[in-house]
């Protein structure tokens, strides 16, 4: 029986499987795509990016009903939540999000495959689904399966009582007592959506700071931020077990300083200590694809494995976990793949957390700088000189903007208050054209807005030159 036989064939569906598949085909390569579940889009839009937000953004409106409508000369008599009609809303979003995909797929002509991808050998797939087994021939393979929640090796998620992200974002009811076992981006987003809709949520960190892998600064003040909310930190705690029964769960941890060990109890306990790369049964070693000790493909320079023809993108190699650089990888792998010399600067993608504040750090840390030894000026400005945050009643955070003490050139700026997440890019513009801070501090910026918080943080950053504090 003749295989059908492709140009590129891209075995998973979120972000950088699908973003990759697009630029295939637009770059004239006949493509396929296979996706193990019955919907495209990966972790990210099905149980992870897209339903956090949706669940963020909601639970912000309904705290923002209850704490501050009333300041603003809003009178709600009642406010209550509707977790069932919240959660549709959030999997109407996400199936709008999906059915996008899908339309995508189709427009660029990407045959979809459903079922399970096992490389047999460097050109052919086998495509186990339920009801069939198919097999497909192809001249180039994309390995985008993503990653998985992670646990501690003594703590099982049991997807009831002990949970991941997935169980945690379709919840049918308002925990009482949220636990969460992580500081980190998914355990800030998550916890701040239940204590928003009026859970006790309590976390517990490792490290002595939130977020700990963005700047220093960062941390410490979304910890305050979100203390002030009712959220309650455990930091510098290790967790040491966790034991779930039909309605509850019992949390141990040792305090690091002093050893003392802690007992909470909740109704739900989140694992939130990360991710880790999906690689199982894909058939890495039916053709000998390295994988390094953490469990990521080995790529090199262009994203191409050790075997030749066969590329690897997004959560299963190396970096950070995030949709965005999974998405400028499947573009760059295209071009590649089509012979074009395209570039990712990978210090300029930046991390962002959703929580209110929000986040946003791009390029490197002060911590990073200092010790690498380099010379450097900080300006910082917050936002509560800001006009717009104080409209706004968003007042929470700063903007942080580090640069190069001879030159002026922009090295790192880290963000934290309202509308971060979009309001960040002008950094990153700034930083990929090596910006000085002189140079934004001299650009026109509209006011009132939350943007001339970064103007004033670069006016701050020289020679301290900031206007309105």
């Amino acid at each position: 029986m003749n295989m059908e036989k492709f140009d590129v064939t891209i075995i998973g569906s979120g972000p950088g499987g699908y973003v990759s598949a697009i630029r295939c085909a637009q770059l004239g390569l006949k493509v396929a795509i296979i996706e193990r579940y019955n919907t495209l889009g990966g972790t990210c839009l099905n149980v992870g990016c897209i339903p956090s937000k949706a669940w963020l953004e909601a639970s912000e409106h309904y705290y923002k009903l209850k704490h501050q409508f009333e300041k603003f000369g809003i009178d709600v008599k009642e406010a209550n939540v509707d977790i069932l009609k919240m959660n549709q809303r959030v999997q109407d979003v996400v199936q709008e999000i999906i059915n996008g995909v899908d339309y995508l797929m189709k427009k660029n002509k990407v045959t979809v495959y459903e079922g399970h991808g096992t490389i047999k050998d460097k050109n052919t797939i086998e495509i186990k689904a339920e009801a069939k087994t198919e097999t497909i021939e192809t001249d180039k393979i994309i390995i985008a399966t993503g990653s998985k929640p992670a646990s501690l090796p003594n703590i099982k998620i049991d997807k009831k009582r002990i949970i991941s992200s997935t169980q945690a974002l379709a919840l049918q009811e308002i925990p009482d007592h949220l636990l969460v076992v992580g500081g980190g981006v998914i355990g800030v987003e998550i916890g701040s959506v239940f204590a928003r809709l009026g859970s006790k949520v309590s976390i517990v960190e490792y490290f002595d700071s939130l977020i700990a892998t963005m700047d220093g600064a960062l941390g410490h003040q979304l910890h305050r931020s979100l203390r002030k909310q009712g959220i309650e930190f455990y930091l510098e705690h290790k967790v040491t077990n966790a034991t779930a029964t039909d309605n509850k769960v019992e949390l141990k941890a040792e305090n690091l300083s002093d050893k003392k060990e802690m007992n909470l109890e909740g109704d739900y306990c989140l694992m939130a200590i990360g991710r880790k790369p999906y690689t199982a049964n894909l058939g890495l070693e039916n053709i000998g694809v390295e994988t390094n000790e953490k469990g990521q493909v080995t790529v090199n320079e262009n994203l191409e494995t050790n075997v030749k023809g066969v590329y690897a993108i997004g959560d299963v190699i190396r970096g950070a976990m995030l949709a965005h650089k999974a998405s400028e990888e499947g573009v760059f792998v295209a071009e590649r793949i089509a012979d074009q010399k395209p570039h990712i600067n990978y210090s300029l993608i930046p991390n962002i957390v959703y929580t209110q504040p929000e986040v946003a750090g791009v390029g490197l840390t002060e911590e990073e700088l200092k010790e690498a030894g380099r010379s450097i000026k900080t300006g910082s400005f917050p936002f509560k000189a800001n006009a717009r945050a104080k409209i706004s009643m968003d007042t929470d955070g700063f903007i942080k903007v580090i640069a190069d003490k001879e030159t002026d050139e922009i090295l790192g700026v880290h963000m934290i208050g309202p509308r971060i997440a979009d309001s960040y890019t002008e950094a990153v513009v700034a930083m990929e054209f090596r910006a000085s801070a002189e140079d934004v501090a001299r650009m026109s910026h509209g006011h009132p807005t939350f943007s001339e918080t970064f103007k004033e943080a670069c006016l701050a950053a020289t020679e301290d030159r900031a206007l309105h504090i």
